[in-house]
């Protein structure tokens, strides 16, 4: 008979996230707080902890007085030792890491609660960001990405039956940092004044419009720059951080950004006839669809629902006619600069909008009634 064998496996849950802070009035807060002292951000989850960001404008110590140091710090009152590895970067313009200023991820550390934490001590010198572009208006943006480890357990298997435990994917950090480590790239691509480097296998892969430009009858294969007209560089970055890594970047949480990628998704998802299917960026239309829907208030609610109907997105049009629906809100949209617009681009969903406000009976009247007051 054969023996009982007992095996066992060890797995380790991790828990990313990033958190931006925006160091408004670089040039006060130097002024006020003295070397070795810091101000913190506002405190911010990961992996079920508190965890606090501290900036030290004149350094932490005195060798680093001409630097600014930042520190990543546990904030968690009860906490126990919890390990994790950070990364600190200073933002562009646009939300994307600035190469020059993004330091490489760190190794393994273990944070006590409330206590100083881990970070760089001279994480960029004074005079160099005061003398770069990244200071705009006083003012600058830095990132700090997290990844706890959250657990650690192990699996038995007794008897011949094994449980397999299985991580959770990572492709898409794998390949989301294909752009920004620029390997084996064969495509750039200009818009505004920016140059973004990418893989046209991606781009086809993930888009309709790029296969049909690089591989179809606009057959671009011989022509190494292309260029991308009607969008802004950080709409652009957005997008094709969407089509390496499947996510949002932390830009698109502003409604504005989510209004510009929801024209930037429409855009790319169809070419001519070719009918939407999975390998296009749908998904990035619904997402921003699924943003603008929970974010309507009465000055937005106006050039969302242009939106809504000259990009086919019928969950936002419904989320923006229920919003409507109030008479204060339709009231206020009214006087809204995008009500305007919406008059002028779209005047047959305010026609639909009006009809809905009526009784059955009154539709084919308040149909021509709207028409007249909208022309």
């Amino acid at each position: 008979m054969a023996a009982d064998v007992s095996s066992s496996t060890i797995v380790a849950e991790v828990v990313s996230r990033s958190h931006v802070i925006k160091i408004d009035g670089y040039s006060r807060i130097k002024e006020l707080i003295e070397n070795g002292k810091y101000v913190s951000s506002i405190p911010f989850s990961v992996g079920g902890n508190s965890w606090i960001i501290k900036f030290y404008p004149n350094g932490d110590a005195k060798e680093s007085e001409d630097y600014l140091s930042f520190f990543l710090s546990l904030d968690s009152a009860c906490a126990k030792d919890v390990k994790a590895i950070y990364r600190f970067k200073i933002l562009d313009k646009n939300g994307g890491p600035v190469t020059l200023y993004s330091m490489r991820t760190s190794s393994m550390h273990t944070f006590k609660s409330k206590g100083p934490g881990w970070g760089y001590t001279k994480f960029i010198k004074k005079t160099d960001l005061e003398g770069s572009a990244h200071l705009r208006d006083d003012s600058f943006d830095i990132k700090c990405e997290v990844t706890v480890m959250k657990d650690i357990c192990s699996k038995v298997t007794n008897n011949g039956k094994q449980f397999v435990v299985v991580p959770p994917g990572d492709l898409h950090h794998h390949l989301g940092n294909l752009p920004v480590n620029m390997d084996e790239t064969d495509v750039t691509l200009d818009v505004g004044q920016e140059r973004f480097l990418a893989h046209r296998c991606v781009l086809a892969a993930r888009s309709s419009v790029f296969k049909a430009e690089f591989f179809g009858a606009m057959n671009a294969k011989a022509r190494r720059i292309i260029m991308i007209k009607d969008m802004e560089a950080g709409v652009f970055r957005s997008l094709l951080h969407f089509i390496y890594t499947d996510t949002l970047p932390d830009a698109s949480q502003d409604v504005v950004m989510a209004q510009h990628l929801l024209v930037a998704a429409d855009r790319y998802n169809v070419f001519f006839e070719v009918k939407p299917d999975r390998y296009n960026v749908e998904r990035l239309k619904l997402l921003c669809e699924e943003k603008l829907s929970k974010n309507l208030d009465s000055d937005m609610v106006a050039t969302s629902l242009a939106l809504a109907e000259q990009h086919s997105c019928p969950g936002l049009k419904e989320a923006c006619f229920e919003f409507l629906a109030s008479p204060s809100n339709l009231e206020s949209a009214m006087a809204s600069e995008g009500y305007e617009h919406l008059k002028s681009s779209c005047p047959s969903v305010l026609v639909e909008f009006m009809a809905r406000l009526v009784p059955p009976e009154m539709k084919a009247l308040a149909s021509s009634i709207s028409k007249v007051t909208i022309a």
